[in-house]
């Protein structure tokens, strides 16, 4: 039977006839590699993902966790299914071999973490947290911090958080309380509360490692002053083992309307409920510099943010691939030009209104995986490119393109996940088919790890201008190649395709340009989410152009398939984003000169 999570066909098209990841084998990080070890990760992930993930994804949607006697309860299944992932290495997918790990290039890993996501993502937001503290802690740590911690995190002997919002504050960091005393002995002792702490508290790890925001006293106001310390839920003994509870306390749970298995916590600490010794507080060490802990848990955030894309884009991808199950087996009505009830029914998959549905979830689904995949080739670049301007180009372009790898495949898979729904039609508004969990877990993913509108913001108002225009200026060098390959091919819709693309780009330099000139910034920036979501769409065409022009020459129906989907968005998709860049670039105030009043 054909997988309904993630098409194989079309991640070994991505990687290999696209993104050539076999290329990366001359690197030395990734000479021990080749397309078997590539296919056989993959191949591993989805068994897994299927026989382990997939088979409680349900049970765990309808028996979220419990807070019973100050501990979390979770249905046992989900900690038997990271026991397998652990086991067989998938923790440290991309992790160096000296960690543990299979040091993959990240192309590959995210092809293998899709599986997970699209059976069960919310079994799967524990190893993404896990492995996102760990390269943190690797990235920023002390020789002693890393050893202590990184290799058991990459095994899954630890699991980890991130420690950012507070419950007065949400996502403005800038006015968080939580405080770090410092100790005669380096240490410093944590005060506060942390909101919508994913993975904060269970029973399914030896050890929790929080990575958490906090201020020193003394420090500079408002996110100058913030730092970053790595807090355990058990303090390690001499020889490596969790003995004491540190004084972090689980103090409520949040029940969530989707993405329920993933336990998400409000946590206290330093409230005397877990002394590890006569004092209170939880105590904790600084990791990298004072002061300077958002700058570094921006890797965490970042690398959560094309983590949320990632997830997105499986619900968007398997909710596709159910709808597309259903459509081809479910018989309802006739065609128009047949109205004789006595014929046979038809499969719903041969009206037209349905095949709209399932284009559109085609093109959502898949421009998205080719997405998220393109940005894991830009981080293996970043690291592994021989030249230093190659690393800093993959850098700044990867830069730019986060806010979109984000924000994109959160809006347009979960419209996916809609559609999947209207494809089932009432049963799709039933528990007793997956595509309405699909989009309760989805809707999540627009909100967290930044906003749609701070997605938007940091877009217009920084990633745009940073550098100089340098990174917009390399993206568009890269559309500007895809549209030259496109019209060397001389099919005429591919060229046709590439004066489009070319066109909505000289739109999106106006639209830049009208709000750079505009002196104050909360009016330059009150239209950030039309542009985001126009220069997404932008993206993604290229990013489908690219696909097209990979398929170009080579026949077959899944080649058909790929060129059909690039035509569709082309033609339906694209033209969107007109009326959102006339929104900015005649300087709209219809947002800003609404009175509160008003409403």
């Amino acid at each position: 039977m054909t997988s309904l999570l993630i098409s194989r066909r079309d991640l070994d098209f991505l990687l290999y006839e696209w993104l050539d990841v076999e290329a990366l084998t001359v690197r030395p990080r990734f000479a021990d590699h080749n397309r078997e070890t590539f296919n056989a990760a993959m191949d591993t992930s989805e068994k897994i993902a299927a026989d382990h993930f997939a088979t409680h994804n349900k049970k765990s949607d309808q028996n979220e966790p419990r807070f019973v006697n100050g501990k979390v309860e979770i249905i046992p299944e989900v900690a038997a299914a990271l026991a397998v992932f652990g086991e067989a290495g998938m923790f440290g997918l991309n992790a160096d071999f000296e960690d543990g790990g299979m040091q993959l290039p990240l192309a590959v890993a995210i092809a293998c973490r899709a599986y997970f996501n699209a059976a069960n993502v919310s079994t799967s937001g524990y190893p993404l947290l896990a492995v996102g503290a760990a390269n943190l802690i690797k990235a920023h740590g002390t020789p002693e911090q890393i050893a202590k911690y990184v290799p058991h995190m990459f095994s899954g002997r630890f699991l980890g958080t991130m420690c950012l919002s507070e419950p007065q504050a949400g996502s403005s960091l800038a006015d968080i309380t939580t405080r770090a005393e410092p100790q005669a002995d380096g240490s410093y002792r944590l005060f506060g509360r942390k909101m919508w702490i994913s993975g904060g508290d269970h029973e399914m790890s030896e050890n929790i490692i929080h990575m958490v925001l906090a201020k020193i006293p003394g420090g500079p106001p408002g996110v100058k002053g913030i730092s970053l310390f790595l807090t355990p839920k058990y303090l390690l003994d001499d020889a490596g083992k969790s003995a004491v509870r540190n004084d972090v306390a689980l103090a409520g749970l949040n029940h969530k309307m989707g993405f329920r298995g993933t336990v998400n916590t409000l946590l206290n600490f330093g409230e005397g409920a877990h002394k590890p010794g006569d004092e209170a507080g939880a105590v904790c060490w600084l990791v990298g510099e004072p002061h300077k802990g958002l700058a570094a848990m921006f890797q965490m955030m970042n690398e959560a943010r094309i983590g949320v894309g990632l997830g997105a884009m499986a619900l968007g991808y398997t909710g596709y691939l159910h709808a597309l199950d259903y459509a081809r087996t479910r018989p309802q009505g006739r065609p128009l030009t047949d109205r004789d009830p006595n014929s046979r029914q038809i499969p719903i998959i041969q009206h037209a209104d349905v095949r709209r549905m399932l284009l559109a979830q085609k093109a959502y689904a898949e421009g998205a995986l080719a997405l998220i995949l393109y940005c894991a080739r830009l981080t293996d670049d970043e690291q592994t490119e021989a030249e230093a301007e190659a690393r800093e180009d993959a850098t700044q372009l990867l830069d730019l393109l986060t806010p979109i790898a984000k924000s994109w495949p959160s809006q347009w898979c979960l419209e996916g996940n809609s559609l999947a729904i209207q494809v089932h039609g009432g049963y799709g508004y039933t528990r007793d088919y997956n595509v309405e969990q699909f989009y309760r877990d989805n809707r999540l993913n627009p909100i967290h790890e930044g906003t749609h509108g701070i997605q938007a913001i940091d877009l217009l108002g920084r990633k745009i201008p940073q550098a100089g225009g340098r990174p917009l200026s390399l993206l568009k060098a890269r559309v500007r190649g895809a549209c030259s390959r496109a019209t060397e091919t001389g099919d005429a819709f591919l060229t046709d395709a590439a004066k489009q693309l070319e066109q909505a780009f000289a739109k999106i330099d106006q639209a830049i340009a009208t709000a750079a000139a505009i002196p104050d910034r909360g009016a330059a920036l009150a239209n950030a989410t039309p542009f985001l979501e126009a220069f997404g769409h932008a993206v993604l065409a290229w990013i489908w152009l690219e696909q097209a022009a990979a398929a170009h020459g080579k026949s077959g129906d899944f080649y058909d398939g790929k060129r059909q989907a690039c035509r569709y968005f082309f033609r339906w998709e694209l033209p969107k984003i007109y009326p959102q860049l006339d929104i900015v670039i005649g300087k709209d105030e219809t947002l800003s000169s609404m009175n509160e009043a008003w409403f």
